[in-house]
């Protein structure tokens, strides 16, 4: 059996109602006077004990929080027959409301988490100080008359909804964690495993609201998230892994120059490229995504 990863910096457990549901921060350090709180936003069917190893690797200088998103690791599912994206940005607004109510904060976001911070800080630029984005490339897109086979998807998908299966261990789960990501080292991966999944009656299921996985009615509307990106006022810092995951995950639909025409309309934005890292890179490389972002915050 392998041994299980110990973290050099132990979170706090909080729960704070947003907008009605119960969510779950983990907290590390105490609120510095004159030292912004980092905020971190996982992604899409991750939690926010995934960034423990880069919080490890960072200076314990100052507080850093991180958020389970409505439906995922210990918060509260919505209930509803879709999870929309305009709901993330206003719980994070909620979220920034509550731990940082008169002062802008450093904030960062994988993939999903990505996508929502970088159109929050064009809504919001007055509440961002720095800004960083680790992987959150959007969604190709796509065209309008794509609209009614996806509401029939949808449509068709409510009436036999997706479920997530259960694994008989702690350890399938830890299994699966590296099947997912081949970096992952199994004493990372044990120690995941637990914040990723819980145990049921049936096994242990993933911390996740399947309803996550239902098709999404509304389609990616690319015209609407750059007017929101051309609008962010902080220094932004892009972050990517050395492996070319925009290419693996959709090929000639979302070609690379597609995507470069998105970052250049981000007024300040400075980019990295992390070496042996893929998709989960402050899984991979935690020590030197630390690095940069310690450099980066510290402007």
């Amino acid at each position: 059996m392998p041994g299980i990863y110990t973290p050099s910096r132990p979170h706090r457990n909080e729960f704070l109602s947003l907008r009605g549901l119960r969510h779950h921060l983990l907290r590390w350090g105490e609120a510095c006077p004159g030292r912004p709180p980092l905020v971190l936003l996982h992604g899409w069917m991750d939690v926010g004990a995934s960034f423990q190893f880069v919080v490890d690797a960072l200076a314990g200088d100052r507080e850093v929080i991180a958020l389970d998103w409505r439906g995922f690791g210990l918060s509260e599912a919505s209930g509803a027959g879709c999870y929309w994206f305009p709901d993330y940005l206003a719980d994070l607004d909620a979220l920034l409301d509550a731990v940082s109510p008169s002062a802008p904060v450093d904030l960062l976001g994988h993939s999903m988490g990505g996508n929502v911070v970088m159109s929050y800080a064009g809504v919001r630029p007055q509440r961002i100080r720095r800004l960083v984005n680790l992987e959150g490339f959007g969604l190709p897109e796509v065209s309008p008359a794509a609209a009614p086979e996806r509401l029939v998807k949808w449509l068709d998908e409510l009436k036999h909804p997706p479920g997530l299966r259960p694994y008989a261990t702690q350890a399938e789960v830890a299994e699966r964690l590296m099947k997912n990501n081949p970096r992952l080292s199994a004493e990372k991966a044990a120690w995941l495993a637990g914040h990723w999944a819980r145990e049921t009656a049936e096994g242990y299921l993933l911390n996740a609201d399947p309803a996550h996985k239902l098709a999404n009615p509304v389609l990616y509307r690319k015209a609407e998230v750059l007017a929101c990106w051309q609008r962010i006022a902080a220094p932004t810092l892009w972050v990517e892994g050395s492996d070319d995951q925009l290419s693996r995950f959709w090929g000639q639909r979302f070609p690379r120059e597609d995507f470069e025409a998105r970052l250049a309309v981000v007024p300040q934005l400075e980019r990295c490229v992390i070496a042996d890292a893929g998709h989960m890179l402050h899984h991979d490389q935690p020590e030197a995504l630390a690095a940069r972002l310690s450099a980066f915050l510290a402007g």
